[in-house]
């Protein structure tokens, strides 16, 4: 195993390519009020793939850059038919790391991928939203990572996501998915089903 890069496997408004690269070059997202910081090392992605999780995504919290509203997670086991879409970038174990360090507000952190490998899992900050690393197995030679809450799903209120949120995600996945898979797809999304009309779904996507 290479273990200069590694995949990073998103499944939130990173799934939109412009919107991740503001975390590798900085800049302000499209519908976001911060201006992120980048990597340390700017470099592009040598590859992406999409991919599939087989942990329930949910929306919940509420992100001030987003309206302060919902944002993504997925759950903490995986569920046998479960469909979560992804994408995933090849990228730099130091710009995970980055990666990581910006979606928790800039702190300084440290975690040893290798553990996250052994254990399938580390809780690196316990209280963070997204303070939960998780190794998805390999490709290529290269381990998958993503992060996470280190709640139970069930054990929080989900949250609406906005409209530039959600259309931030939805502008990604059309790279990849038809507008009717997009929009069967989110209809079944905690924090979507009963909190976004039928109309108000279709308006975003088509």
């Amino acid at each position: 195993m290479n273990e200069s890069f590694v995949w990073y496997a998103s499944y939130g408004s990173n799934i939109n390519t412009d919107r991740f690269l503001c975390y590798i070059k900085g800049g302000k997202p499209e519908g976001s009020s911060k201006v992120e910081t980048g990597c340390k090392d700017p470099s592009l992605p040598i590859d992406s793939l999409t991919f599939i999780l087989k942990y329930p995504l949910y929306f919940a919290k509420e992100a001030a850059k987003w309206e302060s509203q919902g944002v993504a997670f997925i759950g903490l086991n995986e569920e046998p038919g479960c469909v979560t879409y992804s994408k995933k970038y090849l990228i730099t174990a130091e710009q995970f790391i980055d990666v990581v360090r910006q979606e928790n507000n800039g702190i300084e952190i440290n975690f040893d991928l290798n553990e996250v490998i052994k254990y399938g899992t580390k809780v690196f900050r316990p209280n963070a939203w997204y303070g939960n690393i998780v190794y998805l197995g390999e490709e290529k030679g290269y381990p998958i990572f993503t992060f996470t809450a280190p709640w139970d799903m069930n054990e929080i209120e989900w949250k609406k996501p906005s409209h530039p949120y959600l259309k931030t995600i939805i502008k990604g996945l059309k790279e990849d998915y038809t507008n009717k898979e997009i929009y069967h797809y989110f209809q079944s999304k905690q924090g979507i089903k009963g909190k976004y009309t039928d109309d108000e779904l279709r308006n975003l996507i088509f």
